[in-house]
């Protein structure tokens, strides 16, 4: 069995897969010892070990040798944010994802350098035809970002999700990550309208695991929070060293 096989399999509604978001090998080894079932990793974050903004300013080269690396480091399953493709054909995005052995892709519908969203009809034939290229080898994540981006009114935003999603699944998407919906009734009724998996984010905790799963949620991940979370604490322990505080007792 492929890991994309495995991976596409683990999208239950209600039963989530739940991938945490890794930046570099080390971070995605941790991942893999605590017992997740796969990796994710965030543009957010590779672009801030790579020393870049996020929104496509890192090299392509460089985001594809750093997600090679994740990818060698660990047996499960790796799914990598790529967010619009890096403006590589299909084709070639296909090609390259392929010779570093990732399951996954997020794909997103906006434009990563000024915020505008991309017509859904455009993007649904990117998708078909990354999927034409790719046939069953990626778990395409179509990502969504009318809530996001704040693209109309709050009424215009849910039903432009919907008509996305439908759109997406139908170029071939497994699956779809309506960003920034942080209602959970209101995901609710997403889930419900969608024929097919979702994925939701985590955010800062808000919301639990399982608030997610009882909501329909196939797959939770967590964008850059982890690193940021981590980094936060890094930020702490070296302010305190140059007041000359010790950070390490207690």
């Amino acid at each position: 069995m492929s890991k994309a096989t495995t991976l596409r399999a683990l999208h239950v509604p209600g039963t989530p897969v739940v991938l945490p978001n890794a930046w570099d090998a080390a971070s995605a080894r941790m991942m893999e010892s605590a017992g997740f079932a796969g990796v994710a990793t965030s543009s957010v974050a590779t672009a801030a070990v790579l020393g870049y903004d996020d929104g496509e300013q890192a090299p392509v080269d460089e985001v594809l040798a750093a997600t090679a690396r994740i990818v060698r480091s660990v047996a499960v399953p790796v799914t990598v944010d790529f967010e619009r493709g890096y403006r590589l054909s299909p084709a070639e995005l296909v090609d390259r994802l392929a010779a570093i052995g990732v399951a996954g892709v997020n794909l997103e519908d906006s434009d990563p350098a000024g915020g505008t969203m991309i017509d859904p009809g455009e993007q649904a034939e990117f998708l078909a035809a990354v999927r034409a290229a790719a046939g069953d080898t990626l778990v395409i994540n179509a990502r969504i970002d009318v809530f996001l981006r704040q693209a109309g009114t709050t009424d215009e935003q849910f039903t432009g999700a919907i008509k996305r999603a439908a759109a997406y699944l139908e170029a071939g998407a497994d699956c779809v990550y309506p960003l920034g919906l942080g209602d959970l009734d209101r995901l609710g009724d997403l889930v419900t309208e969608t024929p097919g998996p979702v994925n939701v984010a985590y955010g800062q905790g808000a919301h639990s695991l399982a608030d997610y799963a009882a909501r329909g949620a196939a797959r939770i991940t967590f964008g850059p929070m982890l690193q940021r979370t981590l980094y936060g604490r890094l930020s702490s322990t070296l302010g305190a060293l140059t007041a000359d505080r010790n950070p390490f007792a207690g």
